[in-house]
């Protein structure tokens, strides 16, 4: 049975043995698969695959090299690289400057690593996703076909997202909150604020979830009614707008009648809320991209639930709405933007290998690119996150003295009833509901 996979904030110790990789019996090697093992738990796999997702190990134990990217970031001293066996000298060359340019991409995650092989949530220049991404490349292995098929990928990931981090940097927060309101509102649709817009769609589940099937009329009073109490601006225009937003995401059924108004029935895979939510954020996500918006996941958590709690689930949205075209896409983007703004940081330089890592095939079953190939996507991809972490120290705006928002802060959207009542709240400034007539304005 296979083996559980660690977290990927694990990735300086063995994920089978839990032991920090070291330079003896513990030394790190990568499968082709990108897992990595430790040399001793390697050995005694009691079939030739890799316990984790049982991928057959191709290449005889022995022949596997040591993972020097990983080594160097525990500190253990990084012996000669045994030699590869490969058809030419040429083949052994851009082996060798293939690697190294990995072993020097891992060393941006040293200031993250922890004690007992795990990654410290310490402040860093690269954002959670590039770390990840970048954990992704370092664990991947260069002898084995399917490793280099791996390593190309995880490099256009890398590129994709410093692409979208330059165009993000870029923006004005404001700006891009009032157009992506305009471009939601531009296709009849409306969002009405993360607490009320909760409580609407849970309406909308209320009246639907049992396989009801209602006309937009009657479905769109009901909730209307019922949010009254607790939101008196509640109004059938906007809760149609509402409505409006799921059926553009295909959520309903709808049933015509000859001389009646059709009939909306939820399809049964939307049935429960989180369903619902996900296909309903999706849809304001989907608007955005098509209005030419980049917004990051913790804007996105902000702006749609009014905390920072929900970073992971819209960034998996984002990820599902992402085409292989959306790369070069992006890069356009990006020229224009600093097109604007005259680049400062001459990112334009990093256009040529932006482009190159764009047109990387993204299909797993492409095949394997060649040594001279994968020396080049390997340098690209040095150059971009050079670039990236360059700007990120040098004119980011995360660099300037201003306020970050809190996890915990919500938009207070109605006044705290034990404040009211008791004359004081016991959850103090945690609380999720407004303590005076400012909180409850801003």
């Amino acid at each position: 049975m296979p083996v559980q996979a660690a977290q990927w904030t694990e990735f300086l110790s063995c994920p089978v043995c839990y032991q920090e990789f070291d330079g003896g019996g513990h030394r790190p090697v990568s499968l082709g698969c990108s897992h990595t093992v430790c040399h001793t738990c390697l050995h005694k796999l009691h079939r030739k695959a890799c316990p984790f997702d049982q991928t057959p190990i191709s290449t005889e134990l022995h022949l596997l090299p040591c993972n020097h990217a990983l080594l160097q970031l525990v500190g253990a001293p990084v012996a000669e690289v045994q030699p590869v066996s490969l058809s030419s000298s040429e083949d052994v060359q851009h082996y060798q400057v293939s690697r190294t340019c990995v072993e020097e991409l891992a060393l941006y995650l040293k200031p993250f690593s922890g004690d007992k092989g795990s990654a410290a949530l310490s402040p860093s220049l690269l954002s959670r996703p590039m770390q990840r991404k970048l954990v992704s490349l370092v664990n991947c292995q260069l002898v084995e076909e399917e490793g280099r098929v791996r390593v190309v990928r995880a490099g256009r990931s890398l590129g994709e997202r410093t692409v979208t981090e330059l165009i993000l940097q870029h923006q004005n927060p404001q700006q891009l909150s009032a157009n992506l309101w305009a471009a939601v509102r531009a296709r009849g649709c409306q969002f009405l604020g993360p607490a009320m817009q909760e409580d609407a769609l849970k309406l909308v589940l209320l009246a639907l979830e049992d396989g009801s099937a209602l006309s937009r009329k009657v479905l769109v009073l009901f909730v209307v009614q019922k949010l009254e109490a607790r939101f008196p601006q509640a109004s059938k225009t906007s809760i149609g707008h509402l409505v409006q937003l799921l059926y553009r995401a295909s959520c309903f059924k709808v049933t015509k009648r000859d001389e009646d108004s059709s009939l909306m029935q939820l399809k049964e895979e939307f049935r429960s809320y989180e369903a619902l939510r996900r296909e309903h954020d999706a849809q304001v996500v989907h608007i955005a991209m098509e209005a030419g918006l980049r917004i990051s996941p913790e804007q996105w958590s902000s702006l749609l639930y009014g905390d920072l709690g929900h970073k992971s689930h819209m960034q998996s949205i984002i990820d599902k709405l992402q085409s292989p075209e959306s790369f070069a896409k992006s890069v356009q983007e990006l020229s224009i933007v600093l097109q604007r703004t005259g680049d400062p940081a001459n990112l334009n330089s990093l256009r040529s290998p932006l482009e190159l890592l764009a047109n990387i095939d993204h299909n797993p079953d492409a095949a394997a690119p060649s040594w001279e190939d994968l020396e080049g996507v390997m340098q690209a991809v040095k150059l971009v996150i050079q670039g990236l972490v360059e700007f990120m120290q040098n004119f980011s705006k995360k660099n300037q003295d201003s306020p970050q928002p809190q996890a915990n802060s919500k938009y207070k959207t109605s006044m705290c009833r034990d404040l009211r009542q008791q004359g004081g709240c016991p959850r103090g400034a945690s609380c999720t509901f407004a303590h005076t007539q400012d909180e409850l304005e801003k």
